[in-house]
């Protein structure tokens, strides 16, 4: 059955708040590669988790198939431009799983959660799933070794990004493309 004009409308507009949220989180993902976390102490490969604030922010205004689509766009520009196989592997798992559990948090914690605890639920799966994948490339699972140093990482970054999603969020509720698309908790 062919869509109405208005459901083309929607689903043109889905398309491009998808492309542009993309876009802007690989920005945000070259613009963290630049930053040398490994000189701070942290250990290799740390990242701070800014794509993120598009991916959390999308889950607020969009469905979960509309934002499953950016985390895979997004890893895949973001191991394209920066990356090794590898880190696409590491990638992929981490974005995942904090996607599910983010979208989760988000859909059916209602206003149980706030968007800070979210963000800090999603950072600490990233990190795990990150975990998970270079125990299963490296066939390892003394990779956890590190797991406490990324909790502890996962949940200052979570803060961090937490914060950014909250300004987002109530900066492009004001603006006419996204109020129809507004679904999320505690607006």
């Amino acid at each position: 059955m062919p869509m109405s004009s208005s459901e083309s409308a929607t689903a043109l507009k889905r398309t491009v708040i998808i492309a542009i949220f993309a876009a802007v989180a690989v920005v945000l993902s070259i613009v963290e590669a630049q930053i040398p976390l490994a000189g701070m102490g942290l250990m290799p490969g740390a990242k701070l988790g800014f794509a993120n604030i598009m991916i959390l922010t999308c889950i607020y205004f969009l469905r979960g198939r509309d934002v499953f689509v950016l985390v895979i766009l997004k890893t895949l520009l973001t191991a394209f431009l920066l990356g090794t196989l590898s880190s696409l592997l590491f990638s992929l798992f981490g974005s995942l799983f904090s996607f599910i559990v983010m979208f989760a948090l988000v859909k059916l914690g209602g206003k149980k959660f706030s968007v800070i605890g979210i963000s800090i639920a999603g950072g600490l799966a990233h990190n795990t799933g990150q975990l998970l994948a270079a125990s299963f490339v490296f066939n390892s699972t003394s990779i956890f070794y590190y797991l406490p140093i990324l909790l502890i990482t996962g949940i200052v970054t979570g803060i961090a990004v937490g914060f950014a999603v909250r300004y987002v969020v109530a900066s492009l509720s004001k603006i006419s493309l996204f109020e129809e698309f507004l679904n999320g908790p505690g607006h």
